[in-house]
């Protein structure tokens, strides 16, 4: 096998059995940290410093998004008026992997002043910080995944880990649900599909729209200079059905005279409806489920206002 290959796979190896090691070190007091957390009426303030900030800053970014109020605080920069940012309120998540990092070390006399709750993130539970601490979280590793065993390897990754499993946990404590999630990220696809209402993507403007009484010869010019390949078949603002181009096309093909034929005998009498209020994901799966290429869109007073095509769901998809 090429060298280089197996160098990688030796890498994370190391790393997976690191954490499989971890995971049999989570017990009572992680559940502690949850209840710690779930308490708190304050945010979690998240501090490491050099790759350990790196995680924590992660960490930080991922329970903010998931339902618990977060952030990041430089331990550095706490000694130069980011203290002020630290409330009585909140909880610290303190992460060094051998617990004596000495910008963590410092801050302890001020969250102790301030009575501040504390879960330490470390891999040393009899160091200065695991002493100070409220519970602790052992990420503890056997070695690094580092051919010399000193670059943060193994140790940040088992960090990054617990950390996701702390966030995922007081997610789903809190019942957090993907309509929370997409108010978090207005601009991601989830976002996007929960928070979309159908009248914001819709086709609104100039609906193709004819008579039970109109010729089929009409009906096609309509469908044409739509662009929508459809026409609505109404009387006055009553919806009666829809006339599709497969309708059309099914017409050319039968033995019919379609020279007589008016909109009426051709249209579908029960097209599928919806509000224009309803969530574009909703949209989305009634058409999937329903196996169709449009949906007439209706007002919550029962007005027709638009048609919602499939093709505005697949440009929107592309567009994510």
């Amino acid at each position: 096998m090429n060298d280089t290959i197996s160098l990688a796979r030796q890498v994370v190896g190391m790393e997976i059995q690191a954490l499989v090691a971890m995971s049999s070190l989570i017990d009572e007091d992680f559940e502690k940290a949850v209840d710690i957390v779930l308490a708190t009426e304050g945010r979690v303030v998240v501090v490491g410093m050099g790759k350990s900030g790196l995680i924590g800053k992660k960490i930080a970014a991922t329970m903010a998004s998931t339902g618990t109020a977060a952030f990041f605080v430089h331990p550095a920069e706490a000694f130069h008026g980011d203290l002020g940012m630290i409330l009585p309120s909140d909880v610290l998540l303190m992460i060094s992997n051998s617990g004596e990092t000495e910008e963590l070390v410092r801050l302890l006399p001020f969250l102790e002043y301030q009575k501040n709750r504390v879960v330490a993130m470390t891999g040393k539970s009899n160091s200065t910080l695991g002493r100070h601490a409220d519970v602790i979280l052992d990420v503890s590793v056997e070695r690094e995944a580092c051919n010399i065993n000193l670059a943060p390897t193994s140790s940040t990754t088992a960090s990054l880990v617990m950390g996701d499993a702390l966030a995922v946990v007081l997610s789903i404590k809190r019942g957090f649900q993907p309509e929370d999630f997409a108010r978090f990220h207005p601009g991601g696809s989830l976002g996007r599909r929960l928070l979309t209402r159908v009248a914001d993507v819709m086709q609104k403007e100039n609906l193709p729209i004819c008579r039970t009484e109109d010729s089929f010869r009409d009906v096609v010019h309509i469908i044409n200079s739509g662009r929508l390949g459809l026409a609505l078949v109404m009387d006055g603002e009553e919806l009666l059905g829809l006339i599709t181009d497969g309708d059309v096309r099914r017409t050319f093909d039968s033995d019919r005279d379609y020279k007589t034929i008016q909109a009426g005998q051709i249209m579908s009498a029960h097209p599928v409806e919806i509000l224009s209020n309803e969530r574009f994901s909703d949209a989305e799966a009634r058409i999937r489920a329903e196996k169709i290429n449009a949906l007439v869109v209706k007002s919550p007073l029962g007005k027709v206002v638009g048609i919602l095509q499939i093709h505005d769901l697949i440009d929107d998809e592309a567009a994510l």
